[in-house]
């Protein structure tokens, strides 16, 4: 099962990727209080399709240059109505 993951396209500049930027919520291990954590993936985003502000779905794929580990699957809300029907 590969890694599938939600985050917002942050940049749409270079041809044929995007900027993801995925945020989490973590724990402090001391203070038990829940923070954002953000990471930012380049993913393939073919016929520039996304742009900045689209809600994804990125999934793990094989490596596609030395950053970009990652395709662009669909907007988020097309995949969570498909999932749910």
């Amino acid at each position: 099962m590969k890694r599938r993951l939600i985050g917002t396209v942050v940049s749409d500049k270079m041809q044929s990727t995007a900027v993801v930027e995925v945020i989490r919520m973590s724990k402090h291990p001391k203070y038990l209080k829940y923070f954002k954590v953000s990471k930012r993936f380049k993913a393939q985003n073919d016929n520039n399709e996304y742009k900045t502000g689209d809600e994804v779905v990125i999934e793990e794929c094989r490596p596609l240059s030395k950053d970009k580990r990652f395709r662009i699957i669909g907007r988020a809300k097309d995949i969570k109505e498909a999932i749910s029907e």
